[in-house]
């Protein structure tokens, strides 16, 4: 029987992107007939055929057979040609896929059917854009054309063109279903629209479909996702009936918003209701307290599921390793990683990839080479994840070519594969290869982005290389492509202060303040070090007030650092306020606030703050023993410091460094116990280095000990034999001796180094103007003035050659003509003033003498003020005639 065939008008097929290459040799469309009866076709051809080559898995045939009833002027019926799609769906063929499109031509009417199918087909076989073209041409569109579009881009993840097609089909006057609505509500939740979420919430009810679970739970989800936590519970707690999902819904929603306790509640109590708490469940709470850092909690939990039968999955052993490697417990995260495999769960990339970032933080290459021989074996080696962190390892592990190899092993890279091994050349030092792999990157496709042009930055400025860096810095915004970011700023700065270049460091900052980019926490621990003496004090006050301007003073780190400064900077005062205003501290706020104490002098203060740390049961760590040690040094407490050094092991399992070790030597070299200090470091466990027997030499300077004097300074020559300062004090203290003729001779050879040393400077700040003075330089402005004051001002000071412990001097003694830099600046502070200044705050660049100590003492008497003077040694306070070193420093 002959098939009779309609007249039609011809459909042309909706166009699709024309980059594919099939696209271009697919066959011209037949013109259709008006009226034709077709020829009997063979069997190869009819559309039984067709329907047989699908079902057998003979697509190609089948396709190649359409040309043949193309030419003998036949049509197909949409049905056939529907399941010809459907078979390239089944079979993700996109290439026959786009053939059979090309010959649309041949049905006598291209229906709303397939033309949905076609949308379907595309976006199942992943070209989205193909389907969105054969979408946005078709002349009318029913529900289960948007259905298959929205369903398209959910798969997708592509949450906001899900919101846009829900207004376009609302437009058309389309209203979603039940199947549809779920798609669309997690689109709401995913992009935080609860506006569009509420509005499909009155749908839903008008629509009568607020009893379906699979609605509400979506409804549910929104509200949590976007956290609206009260509209969630008030719904979750109006839901009828309740399954597992929306118990995860609303305690992942508690989770997100940091109330994990009523998430865990809510865990407890689905058990109550008798709802299983199944894997996902166990997972969402595991995840969130590793995510706060509560490592032991969620591996407590893995060990509680476990004992109601439920095995845990490589989701969740995953994030409690990544947990803990993020909170820098690394090497418990690899050693679950071997339990892991122990217990036959299979690693996934994501557990590879955390296990190897943690062998880069531990630099521990050989478990990273077990890692990268186990990602071979998984077929993640050269996955791009895996990959960047097998790079990020090998390149901290000093391995470069190692690194290269893994990189060049990547066919598809990312910007952060190329960061990781640019980095990593710069770390290294290879600042040519890395410089070359940038100039690669800006010849290829994936150009560098802003991280990519900050490591060349930082790398060529930590180099000492200021002036390539300034030059990139310089050049990342010419073409426009690139934007410098608050990173881009934070190189330069911590690169200069790296160098030393502290007064160029501050003026980057100034600029980046002026160009209204705006500093982050980074910015200014970066910069607030710089601002760590007394001539900045005006500039911490100004860094504190961009703290409060850019809503950082939430940011601990940043306090805890103001602490810091602002004691530095001569300040302890404000200090104290900022810690006492800490809502929360961490044991970092309290050691730098009894470090801070115990710079000033004040002792009692240090070690009452000590007592109220313990009575709130805060536990201290290594760096608490440091300012604890030393302010029973300042109190003269030695059996109490003795207590505390043994407690530190005996108690606590810290094992002594050795700035606790010098803070002994000081404690013993204060109450004049000097051999006790001798015999501590004889039988100290580590080394003793420089600052041991710097602290001895400075007991012994101070309490007149020649003989441990010349013990010390030998030991302080052995280590340092190069140091011009060390051959300095050593020549003075042998000359004390009993056979200086002798001491000098052996040391000759060497004298010739202290001339060398830097002559005494000390710098203030008046009218924000940072002022320099160099002992004996008459040429400074007003010299003549400054030491005429001086001889008229000071000659009631109590001047002696000789004093109390042995005069030894980093600088030239003050003879005729020759005053030291301090006395300069006093006078410069107290010359010609109505009345005395309330603060003068110095910095000096060598320790100050005896006799500039006693001067210093009169003057903050005579004259009323007070004076912060910062030394080589010590920080000064002289008020009312005394200083709070105590005459030790």
């Amino acid at each position: 029987m002959q098939n009779v065939i309609l007249p039609c008008k011809s459909i042309t097929p909706s166009p699709i992107p024309t980059n594919h290459d099939t696209l271009s040799n697919l066959p011209p469309k037949p013109s259709t007939p008006t009226l034709s009866i077709s020829a009997k076709p063979g069997p190869a051809i009819t559309e039984a055929h067709l329907n047989h080559l699908c079902r057998t898995g003979r697509l190609p045939e089948a396709i190649s057979a359409l040309d043949s009833i193309s030419q003998s002027g036949s049509k197909l019926r949409p049905s056939t040609f529907t399941r010809l799609i459907q078979s390239c769906i089944d079979t993700n063929s996109i290439q026959l896929g786009r053939q059979l499109h090309g010959r649309i031509g041949l049905l006598s009417e291209v229906d709303l059917h397939v033309r949905t199918k076609l949308v379907g087909m595309y976006a199942k076989c992943g070209c989205l854009e193909d389907a969105r073209k054969v979408f946005d041409e078709m002349p009318e569109r029913n529900l289960f054309t948007w259905s298959a579009m929205i369903g398209a881009c959910a798969r997708e993840r592509r949450w906001r063109e899900v919101l846009e097609l829900y207004g376009l089909m609302m437009e058309d006057g389309v209203v979603p279903d039940g199947f549809l609505l779920p798609k669309i509500l997690q689109a709401c939740g995913n992009c935080g629209d609860v506006a569009v979420g509420e509005v499909m919430h009155s749908l839903v009810v008008r629509g009568g479909l607020d009893c379906e679970m699979r609605v509400q739970n979506s409804l549910l989800a929104v509200y949590a996702k976007c956290g609206r936590l009260s509209s969630a519970r008030r719904f979750f707690d109006g839901m009828e009936g309740k399954d597992s999902v929306s118990w995860n819904s609303i305690i992942t929603g508690y989770c997100r918003n940091g109330e994990v306790g009523e998430a865990r509640r809510l865990f407890e109590l689905m058990a109550e209701e008798g709802v299983e708490r199944g894997l996902v469940t166990w997972n969402i709470l595991i995840a969130r307290y590793n995510q706060l850092g509560s490592c032991d909690v969620a591996l407590g939990m893995m060990k509680e599921m476990e004992g109601f039968g439920i095995t845990p999955d490589v989701v969740t052993w995953t994030s409690v390793i990544s947990g803990f490697a993020q909170n820098n417990r690394r090497s418990e995260a690899l050693d679950l990683f071997r339990e892991m495999l122990l217990a036959g769960v299979e690693p996934n990339g994501v557990t590879l990839t955390c296990a190897i970032s943690a062998c880069a933080s531990l630099k521990a290459l050989k478990k990273g080479k077990e890692f990268h021989t186990l990602a071979i074996k998984r077929g993640y080696a050269e996955s791009v994840l895996a990959g960047n962190a097998l790079i990020d390892m090998y390149s901290k592990c000093g391995e470069l070519e190692a690194a290269r190899k893994v990189f060049d092993a990547i066919l598809e890279k990312d910007v952060y594969t190329w960061n990781s091994i640019i980095g990593g050349y710069c770390q290294a030092g290879y600042y040519g290869k890395a410089h070359n792999l940038f100039t690669k990157m800006q010849e290829s496709d994936l150009k560098p982005n802003v991280v990519t042009w900050n490591v060349m930055i930082t790398g060529y400025i930590q180099n000492g290389d200021e002036d390539e860096a300034t030059d990139l810095f310089q050049r990342m915004e010419k073409d426009g492509t690139i934007k410098r970011d608050t990173a881009s700023w934070n190189a330069l700065i911590a690169g200069y202060l790296q160098n030393g270049q502290k007064n160029k460091a501050l003026g980057v900052f100034r600029q980046m303040q002026s160009l209204g980019v705006t500093p982050n926490s980074v910015t200014i621990l970066c910069i607030l070090p710089a601002c760590a003496n007394l001539v900045a004090a005006k500039k911490v006050r100004e860094i504190q007030c961009c703290v409060l301007r850019r809503n950082l003073e939430s940011e601990m780190s940043v306090l805890n650092s103001l602490i810091d400064t602002y004691a530095k900077a001569g300040n302890v005062v404000y200090s104290k306020s900022i810690f006492d205003r800490l809502l929360t501290k961490d044991i970092i706020s309290w050691n730098t606030m009894m470090t801070g104490f115990v710079l000033h002098g004040c002792s009692g203060e240090a070690l009452t703050l000590y007592d109220r740390m313990r009575e709130l049961g805060i536990e201290p760590n290594r760096g608490t023993f440091v300012p604890l040690i030393s302010a029973y040094g300042l109190a003269k407490l030695v059996n109490e410091g003795e207590r505390v050094f043994s407690s530190m092991t005996e108690d606590y399992n810290i094992i002594p460094y050795l700035d606790h070790c010098a803070a002994m030597v000081e404690i013993y070299g204060r109450s004049g116990r000097l051999e006790e200090a001798v015999q501590f470091i004889e039988d100290m466990a580590i080394e003793p280095e420089t600052s041991i027997w710097g602290a001895l030499l400075t007991a012994c300077m101070v309490h007149g000990n020649i003989r441990l004097a010349v013990l010390a300074g030998e030991r302080l020559d052995e280590l340092e034999p190069g140091n011009a300062m060390i051959q300095r004090l050593i020549l003075q203290t042998n000359a004390l001796g009993e056979n200086p003729e002798d001491s000098v001779k052996v040391k000759s050879p060497d004298k010739r180094n202290y001339t060398k040393h830097p002559l005494g400077q000390s710098w203030m700040e008046r009218k924000n103007i940072v002022h320099s003075f160099v002992a004996g330089d008459h040429r400074q402005p007003d010299a003549e003035v400054l030491y005429s004051w001086i001889k008229s001002t000071i000659r009631d000071v109590k001047r002696h050659d000789s004093c109390d412990g042995l005069c030894i001097h980093e600088e030239e003694k003050e003879e005729s003509g020759w005053i030291h830099s301090e006395k300069l600046a006093f006078a410069f502070a107290l010359i010609n003033s109505p009345r005395a200044p309330q603060t003068i705050r110095i910095v000096k660049n060598l320790r100050m003498c005896e006799d500039c100590h006693r001067t210093a003492k009169y003057m903050s008497k005579e004259f009323e003020c007070e004076i912060y003077l910062n030394d080589s040694k010590s920080l000064h306070h002289f008020r009312d005639g005394h200083c709070s070193c105590g005459e030790y420093w």
